[in-house]
């Protein structure tokens, strides 16, 4: 099969990027033919026969405020013309779509769906939400200034965006995420999808009150690297609790600080980086070990006793859970988004109220205190078994089909 990739970001930015690589090495292994649709930029490492490719823009500089820009982010006529020479040039036999509001915009649904009508509709086209950006604007399902999770816009008004400007703050930013959504929710835009992956049920409920996508929506947890043969022993080292992620108010971080705080006699060791940076560098019994990747995140991982994941912000299927189980250790989690979905509570790990800083507190202190617990905890661990990237391939085929 030939199969075009479509995501804004074609260079290491985040998830989906992370996933649609190992998703094209995966396939090309499978004997598909792929190519790559999305913004230029500096650091692609990615793309298409053609050379073809949007201008790269960011929604979150200044140059927001070009004349130009805010019509580009609604409906951008250079992505169409763009795409339709991939298209042409290629001629996939399936387009999988990502990341594509704002910087791609929905426009380039109706130039595959132009397309795929001169081929007799023989193209598929198959979305993973990788968010919940369809049915909300802001795409986290919470209010950027209140930080109160919010469900206004599922399913209700997307005018709700601009009312408590969810975009960054700013009241230009979020109206123009209102007018995108109201646009295309009216036009029935998505109805071009044949199929929406949703790496949760979560999230699938939430896409599910998008009538266009309704009765197409399934779910695939997120496929993970497995636990290879003679990875399976913990080594014997000073034990610590592990967060890695980033360090900002969404994902808890500012609840986890004032909980280490408190349990001054437990080490922690922190892996990541972002606004709360400066507060886990003085924090005594934090050990931060920066942003990390690869084996040594994996080692991290492996050998805490346990890890935390706070987050306050609706998850979907959160890589940090998936990597925590699947490497054998147990996690205290977030009862929030997804992430119920993943840890089942008292068998691979502890749910509690997300937010709630005395009971993850006494979620920790618990676990700390009574290693035999934590003993039967990581033994549930490892017959927990993710897709991996063969297997989901292969059920991704049959929705290309």
């Amino acid at each position: 099969m030939k199969i075009l990739i479509v995501n804004k970001f074609l260079y290491p930015n985040g998830g989906s990027e992370t996933y649609i690589f190992r998703l094209g090495e995966q396939l090309q292994k499978m004997g598909h033919e792929v190519q790559f649709f999305g913004m230029e930029h500096e650091g692609r490492i990615v793309g298409n026969r053609v050379e073809s490719y949007t201008s790269d823009m960011d929604f979150h500089t200044g140059r927001f405020a070009r004349i130009l820009y805010p019509f580009k982010i609604i409906y951008s006529r250079e992505a169409r013309r763009k795409i339709r020479k991939v298209l042409e040039d290629f001629g996939p036999d399936a387009v999988h779509l990502n990341n594509f509001n704002f910087q791609l915009t929905p426009s380039i649904l109706y130039e595959i769906d132009k397309y795929r009508r001169k081929t007799a509709g023989k193209v598929k086209i198959v979305f993973t939400a990788h968010d919940s950006q369809l049915v909300c604007p802001n795409h986290l399902m919470q209010q950027y200034i209140s930080k109160e999770r919010c469900t206004k816009c599922v399913g209700g008004s997307p005018w709700n965006c601009a009312k408590y400007k969810c975009i960054h703050g700013s009241f230009a930013k979020s109206l123009l995420g209102s007018v995108e959504a109201f646009l295309y929710r009216n036009l029935g835009t998505y109805r071009l999808i044949d199929t929406a992956i949703c790496p949760s049920a979560f999230l699938k409920e939430k896409l599910d009150t998008c009538r266009e996508l309704k009765g197409k929506t399934v779910v695939m947890h997120n496929f993970i690297e497995p636990f290879k043969e003679g990875e399976g022993t913990k080594k014997e080292i000073e034990p610590y609790v592990l967060y890695f992620g980033r360090y900002s108010k969404e994902k808890g971080i500012e609840t986890l600080l004032k909980v280490c705080k408190k349990l001054s006699a437990i080490p922690f060791v922190f892996a990541g980086n972002g606004p709360y940076e400066e507060q886990v560098n003085v924090a005594m019994n934090i050990t931060n070990k920066g942003f990390t990747t690869g084996k040594e995140l994996k080692e991290l991982i492996h050998n805490a006793r346990f890890s935390i994941f706070p987050s306050e912000c609706n998850e979907n299927c959160p890589f940090a859970v998936m990597e925590s189980l699947a490497y054998k250790t147990p996690v205290i989690g977030a009862k929030i988004g997804g992430v119920p979905e993943l840890i089942k509570d008292s068998v691979t790990g502890y749910l509690f109220e997300s937010g709630n800083e005395e009971q993850l507190c006494q979620r920790i202190e618990f676990l700390w205190n009574h290693p035999e617990e934590v003993e039967r905890l990581t033994k549930e661990c490892t017959n927990i078994v993710f897709d991996s990237v063969e297997s989901y391939c292969d059920k991704l085929i049959s929705y290309y089909q």
